[in-house]
Order: structure tokens, then C-alpha cells, then sequence
């Protein structure tokens, strides 16, 4: 029998080591001696007791256990066998011709029996099979062994990967998804085995997702890839970005069919594929392509992003034959809140303007911050330049309340050019030129409105580069010069006090007014400097007249609105007064009603502070601002100026006298000294005395005069303004 076996296998088996157990020793000896002849390794034991010792401490291949052993020891010496050495086989060999104790044997675990007297043929071929199939036992168990390992291993790499790794059937059927897809999406993997993949795709991108498998040209070497977002389990969590890489599985090296591994699908897996989360990754993209295209901020479109949407716009308006509007919208009053309370507050302050903006916009319309302090706005597909007229009103509208910024209430406003395609521009670049230019011209009428761009204001704005050249020379060379208009006592003529007005005398253009400067002046921030300029001049003449003998005589300045909003303006304007050495108490400074309304708690505590330092406040140009008899009652103010518009319209039954009326009648009432401006005609003058009017200043006793005229006006000795002239 062993002749037919392959010599290696022979050899294994021969090499063998064997225990005998057997009481009759002549059995016990011939059979080891058999055994011993044929290459075996034996090991004899008369008793249980032997056997237990050399089981103990040695490995054995094969058990022989006679039957003539005491049932009990019988039993014992396999039950130990199994115990100690369960791969070690056992064979009974027995001398009985019943069959029962064989029986017994073999379904207590024996693998095979030999009869007494035994063929050696028989015997050894008997051993033989026992021994090889131990073997195919020890062999098969090995490899369930490593099977269960690789398995294992598999399975822990797919468990333990960053990515969620799945398997699908050739109709989207999920056959195998790995445990990732709990972490990331909050699925248990085993319940989406048997749903189609699409249950888990975002609906937006179901169709592409869809489709995607669908495509001729996947292929081991094509897979197909893309990005889709997948939605979490119970939308409690944001919606993923993944990157899905599938690829198609040949049937004929994965021909399994039936239930995959965690799955309910009886179909095969024809894709298998990973997805990869790149949330992180969509999500700093997105951040950096809005850190290019936003204001960070306000979080508004910002100059390339609006260009870009204006462009497009233009292009469709073009093409549809439609009106689209652009809005260059500049903040009044900012820099000023900026520079008081410090960048935070400017920050927030810019933070809130932008909330109350964009709750006036019409859908499609883009709102962008265009620089510091600069807004642009695009109105596409617009009827008319009504629809524009009444977006800005709502814009100026949305600006008037105030705004609390921590303990200050500030107010600001704004100034708005508007442009409106095709007439002021049929370019991108065109269009927002032209509501700049627009936005200027807001500036120079006073501010805090909105005007129409139209095609002279180009003329205007070229000469107002060449203007603001001149201005900025103009100050160097000392072309601007301090002129004086007297204000008049109306019973006695005298001359109560002076207005310092500034004149330009241009080289080429002559002698400029206020007018024609001043405004540009502002926009470009020359305006402190050139205050400066003129206060200084004017303490100088006014303070050398009061030190010649006119003690009373009293200097009226006029003061921008950023002069006065600026946060250091009473201490320098103090400190410019105190340097020239010039009497507070002679001072009079004079403002609108509009710069009080604009930020009335700032610009009362700084009017209450010059105040206390002896400096009169007059209201320049009352009665065509808020005119409002509670901030008069509050404030410290002493004298109210009436406009010049009001004081020409004093005719017999016109409605300017009896605002005039009025105005007297409230200062009198308040007792507030009254200036009655651009009084030029006898009449004005004898109605306003008969008003109780106290000082009037105008054409009537000429116009303004430089220094030294006043000089000579002053020599008089009775300062009677009728005499001088």
C-alpha cells in the first residue's frame, strides 16, 4: 500500500512518532517491533498511567490503544489524548469479534480500528490512511488559518481606511460599504446594502451621479471619477463633498453572485471604488475664491467681482436693447467717526452700513465695496431712471437714523452718482466713471444726496482737476487772501464785528469766491489747511485792531463741517486762537443748522466746551436747515444769522418776511441777538428795524473788504460805518 503513495508523502508518514498502549507485552512488543521495522518512531506503555506521563511530555503523530485495557483506563487514555494533544490521532485495535467496543471507541473520537491478530499489510495501511488523513486535517486547518487572517487583515484595511471604500451591481445597488461611511455620514453600513447608491447623493447631483456609471468608455484603465456631494443621514449635518473613483469588476474574476459581505443584494458586484472626503479641501477653495471675489469685511462682492458682474450685465442689456443703472454711493461723515472712535468702531460702523443697504435692494441687483469708504451698486434691467431714482432715495433713506455704535450714537450719509446705460456710458468702465464723476458733483452741492450723471459734468470734472492743481499751489504762493465784511449795529451804524471771508486771486482766472473753491476744497481735504490759513490771518488783523483801540470789536469765522466733526477741533482751534495770543471772548464762530443735526451729541459737547472758554456760536444761514427750537434751547448758542434769501425776499406781502418775522420774533423770544445777511437796500434795512433786528452786514454798506481798507475804516474815531463809507 505504501508503494502506491509519493515517495515525500511516504517518508512523512514513516517518520512518524507513535504511542503504543497496550498491558499484554508480547502484543505490545511485536507490534512496536513491526511498526519500528518500517521507519516509525515508537514509544511503548503497558498502562493509562505510562501513557498519561508520555503524553505529557512528548508529541505524538498516532495513539494505538488495545481494548484489553480496563474500559475506564481506556476512556481515560483518549480523553487525555484529546486534551493534551488534539491533533494527535487514535486508533483502537482490539481482539473481540463483536463490534460493540469498537463502537464505543470510535464515537468517542477513535479515528480507526485493527483486529487481533492483526495483517501487517493491513496494519500498516490502516496507520497510513490514519496518519494522511490527519494531515489533510492539519493541512486544511492551516489554511482556514491564513484564510481567516487574510480575511481579517482585508477587513481591517478596508475598516481602518480614510476612505469609504463600496461595491455596487451592474443596476447601482450597494452589494458592500465599509465602515467609514458611519463616521463621515452617519449611515451603519449595513443599512444601505441593497439600496441604490443614489440614496445617499445629494438630489443636485443625483442625475450626474447617475450618469456617470452609465458612460461606454469605464474601463480598468478609464475608471470614472468626479466629485459629487453626498448628504449626511437625517440632514443634521451639512452636506459632504466626495471624490469617487469606480471601477468596473470583470465578471470572470469575480464571478461570485449571491449575498456580498454586510449586504442584502442576491445580484453580483460589477463596480467596486473608493470615495474620498475632500470637504476640507471644496471648502478652502471656496474661502479663497471668496477672500478674491469678497470684502471680507462686510462679505460683499468686491471691485474685480463687481466689474465683472457689471460687464456681463452690459453685455445683456446690449443684446436685449435694455437699461441697467450703476450707483457710486461715498459715505458722509465716515472718515470723521473713523478718526474719533478708532477703527473697530469704523469697522462695525461700515458692518452695519452695509446691513441697511443691502435690505433696500431689488433681487439681481449687486452691492459691492468699492473702497474704504465707497460703494458701487448695479441695478440691471431697469424700466426707467425712475427705478434708480427710487432705489437711491432708499438708500438715503435706510442712512438717516442713527446709528449706536457702543455708548456714541453717530449719524452719516451719503452721496450718490448714478449712471444709467447707454446714455452716460456704454462700457463697463464708462458707466463707473460716469457715476463717480455724478457722485462729485453731490459732494460740491453740500452732500447727502443723489444726482444723474450728464455730459457736461465731464467738462466740469476736467476743470476741476486743473482747479485742484491750482488750489494746491495756491496756498504755497499765498494767493489766498482774508477779506472782511463789517457787521452793523442797525440804530447806530457802528461796526459791531467783522466776517472773515476768503478770496482766491487766481492768476489767470482773477479774484475767486468762496463758492467757486471752497466745496473742492472739502472733497479734496484741503479744506483744514486752508482754514488754517485764513483763522490765523484773520487773529493776526482782527487781534492788532483790538490792540489798537477797539476792544470790543468782535471776529465771526465760518467753519466747514469737517472742520467741526473733526475729534480734535476745539482743542485746535484753541490752540490756533491761543498762539496768536487773540481774546476768546471776541471770537464768534458760526455754523450750519445741518452740521449740529449730523451728529448732535458730539457737536454739543464740543460747542459746550468753546463755550465755557468765552467763544460766541452764531447759526449761519437759520431757517433753511432743520431750524429745530429744541437743539436752540439746549445748545449754548448766542446769536442767529438770517439768510440772505429770506432777507431779499422783504417786499410788501411776500411770504420771506414773514419767515423773517417769525426768526425775530423766536430769537427774541430765546434772547438771542439777531444778524440779518445780504441786506442791500433801504427798505430791507428799515423793515428789519422795525423788527427789532440788532446787527445787519450786506451790500448795503458795501461789500467785503481786505485788511487794509478796514484798517482805514477803523481810524474813524466813532467806527461809524456811514462815515467810513
Amino acid at each position: 500500500m505504501a508503494t502506491n503513495q509519493p515517495e515525500q508523502s511516504s517518508k512523512d508518514f514513516f517518520s512518524a512518532t507513535i504511542l503504543v498502549t497496550d498491558n499484554e507485552s508480547d502484543s505490545r512488543h511485536a507490534l512496536t517491533s513491526l511498526l519500528r521495522e518500517q521507519g516509525f518512531s515508537v514509544v511503548e506503555a503497558s498502562n493509562d498511567t505510562e501513557a498519561f506521563r508520555y503524553l505529557a511530555c512528548q508529541s505524538f503523530d498516532l495513539v494505538l490503544i488495545d481494548l484489553n485495557l480496563p474500559s475506564p483506563h481506556v476512556t481515560r487514555v483518549m480523553e487525555q489524548t484529546t486534551r493534551l494533544q488534539p491533533d494527535c490521532g487514535v486508533v483502537v485495535v482490539s481482539g473481540e469479534h463483536s463490534f460493540s467496543s469498537v463502537s464505543r471507541a470510535l464515537r468517542r473520537g477513535a479515528l480507526d480500528y485493527i483486529r487481533k491478530p492483526f495483517d501487517p499489510e493491513e496494519l500498516l495501511t490502516t496507520i497510513e490512511g490514519v496518519l494522511g488523513k490527519r494531515s489533510l486535517i492539519k493541512s486544511h486547518e492551516a489554511i482556514q488559518t491564513r484564510l481567516e487572517k487574510s480575511e481579517a487583515l482585508h477587513r481591517y484595511i478596508v475598516n481602518s481606511s480614510p476612505d469609504i471604500v463600496f461595491m455596487l451591481d451592474a443596476a447601482g445597488h450597494i452589494c458592500f460599504i465599509n465602515n467609514k461611511v458611519e463616521s463621515l455620514l452617519g449611515y451603519p453600513p449595513e443599512s444601505l446594502c441593497g439600496k441604490h447608491f443614489r440614496y445617499v447623493l445629494d438630489d443636485r447631483d443625483v442625475a450626474r451621479g447617475t450618469y456617470a456609471l452609465q458612460g461606454p468608455d469605464i474601463n480598468a484603465d478609464n475608471p470614472r471619477s468626479l466629485e459629487v456631494r453626498l448628504k449626511p443621514q437625517g440632514q443634521k449635518t451639512a452636506t459632504r463633498h466626495f471624490e469617487i473613483t469606480a471601477f468596473p469588476i470583470d465578471p470572470q474574476t469575480w464571478p461570485q453572485t449571491g449575498i456580498t459581505n454586510g449586504g442584502h443584494s442576491t445580484q453580483s458586484a460589477r463596480y467596486y471604488g473608493i470615495a474620498r472626503d475632500v470637504t476640507d479641501r471644496k471648502e478652502a477653495e471656496a474661502f479663497i475664491n471668496f477672500q478674491t471675489y469678497h470684502d471680507l469685511l462686510t462679505r460683499l462682492p468686491n471691485r474685480a467681482l463687481f466689474k465683472d458682474r457689471l460687464e456681463l450685465a452690459v453685455t445683456h442689456a446690449k443684446r436685449r436693447k435694455q437699461k441697467l443703472a450703476v450707483m457710486f454711493l461715498d459715505l458722509d461723515r465716515f472718515k470723521v467717526v473713523n478718526d474719533t472712535l478708532g477703527h473697530a468702531m469704523g469697522d462695525r460702523l461700515l458692518q452695519a452700513v452695509t446691513y441697511r443697504l443691502e435690505k433696500c435692494l431689488r433681487p439681481g441687483d449687486t452691492l459691492s465695496r468699492f473702497g474704504s469708504d465707497e460703494f458701487t451698486l448695479l441695478l440691471p434691467s431697469i424700466h426707467s431712471s425712475d427705478d434708480a431714482r427710487g432705489v437711491a432715495k432708499k438708500l438715503i433713506e435706510a442712512l438717516q437714523s442713527p446709528f449706536q455704535l457702543g455708548n456714541h450714537e453717530v449719524f452719516v450719509g451719503a452721496s450718490i452718482g448714478i449712471s444709467v446705460f447707454p446714455e452716460a456710458g456704454l462700457t463697463m468702465e464708462h458707466l463707473v466713471q460716469s457715476a463717480d464723476t455724478a457722485m462729485y458733483h453731490v459732494k460740491a452741492r453740500g452732500k447727502d444726496g443723489y444726482c444723474f450723471y450728464s455730459d457736461n459734468m465731464s467738462t466740469n470734472t476736467t476743470n476741476r482737476l486743473s482747479m485742484e492743481r491750482d488750489l494746491r499751489l495756491a496756498m504755497d504762493r499765498n494767493e489766498l487772501k482774508v477779506f472782511y465784511q463789517p457787521q452793523v449795529c442797525a440804530k447806530t451804524n457802528r461796526m459791531l464785528g467783522l466776517e472773515a471771508l476768503v478770496r482766491w486771486e487766481h492768476p489767470e482766472r482773477g479774484l475767486l469766491y468762496p463758492g467757486e473753491f471752497l466745496p473742492l476744497a472739502e472733497e479734496t481735504g484741503l479744506i483744514g489747511k486752508l482754514s488754517e490759513k485764513v483763522l490765523s490771518q484773520a487773529c493776526k488783523d482782527v487781534g492788532r485792531w483790538i490792540a489798537n483801540g477797539h476792544p470790543d470789536l468782535r471776529l465771526a469765522v465760518n467753519l466747514s463741517p469737517s472742520q467741526v466733526e473733526h475729534p480734535q477741533f476745539v482743542e485746535m482751534l484753541m490752540n490756533r486762537v491761543k498762539a496768536h495770543h487773540f481774546p476768546g471772548r471776541n471770537l464768534e464762530i458760526e455754523i450750519t443748522e445741518n452740521v449740529i443735526m449730523n451728529d448732535l451729541e458730539q457737536i454739543s459737547r464740543k460747542l459746550r466746551d468753546l463755550a465755557s472758554t468765552g467763544v460766541r456760536i452764531a447759526i449761519d444761514d437759520f431757517g433753511i436747515g432743520y431750524s429745530s427750537l429744541n437743539y436752540l434751547h439746549r445748545l449754548p448758542i448766542h446769536t442767529l444769522k438770517v439768510d440772505q434769501s429770506f432777507v431779499k425776499a422783504i417786499r410788501s406781502g411776500d411770504d420771506g418776511a414773514c419767515i423773517v418775522n417769525a426768526i425775530v420774533a423766536m430769537a427774541h423770544g430765546l434772547k438771542l441777538e439777531i444778524v440779518a445777511e445780504g441786506v442791500e437796500t433801504s427798505e430791507q434795512l428799515a423793515y428789519l428795524k422795525n423788527l427789532g433786528c440788532q446787527q445787519v452786514q450786506g451790500f448795503f454798506y458795501g461789500p467785503a473788504r481786505p485788511a487794509a481798507e478796514i484798517s482805514k475804516m477803523l481810524s474813524v474815531g466813532d467806527w461809524c460805518i456811514a462815515n467810513a463809507i
